[in-house]
């Protein structure tokens, strides 16, 4: 049986740290699938096709990699994709307490569904998706932590 793994999250920007966990990832797993959830109660900062397109650029050589978008549990588009593992990275204890409770509902609603946990690598563990909205927001350069060029990304996003 093949071992797909769903990497959830609302990726508002996608990350280096993120990157790290997908490229990890792919070294377990013969298919990594990154699904961008839609989160009703949060407001993007950036756009979610734009984020699409942008993680599908950056992972364009990986044949065992694809990008999805999704409004639903996380655990129930895990069952759709016939994913039975989900992949999440942890910088701190804080996130793994907030993870936990997540990872025990999904086994709940999935009882197949096992969540692996990566810790994320050191040098990558202050990167957060809020702190580099933020900076964005107030026009500090954020290239240093995406894995694509803020050219390309404000680009992206003025199309919209």
């Amino acid at each position: 049986m093949k071992r797909i793994a769903l990497f959830p999250g609302s990726f508002d920007p996608f990350t280096k740290g993120h990157e790290d966990i997908v490229l990890r990832g792919l070294r377990l797993f013969d298919e990594v699938v990154i699904g961008i959830g839609n989160n009703a109660t949060k407001k993007r900062y950036f756009p979610l096709d734009v984020m699409k397109e942008l993680i599908e650029r950056t992972f364009a050589d990986q044949p065992n990699l694809k990008v999805v978008t999704y409004d639903d549990l996380t655990a129930h588009t895990a069952r759709e994709l016939g994913a039975r593992f989900l992949l999440r990275g942890l910088r701190n204890t804080t996130d793994f307490e907030y993870e936990n409770g997540i990872s025990q509902v999904n086994r709940y609603i999935y009882e197949e569904i096992e969540t692996v946990f990566l810790i994320t690598s050191p040098h990558l563990a202050p990167i957060s998706s809020s702190i580099i909205r933020d900076l964005h927001r107030y026009g500090q350069g954020v290239d240093d932590f995406l894995p694509y060029s803020l050219k390309e990304l404000n680009r992206l996003f003025q199309e919209e």
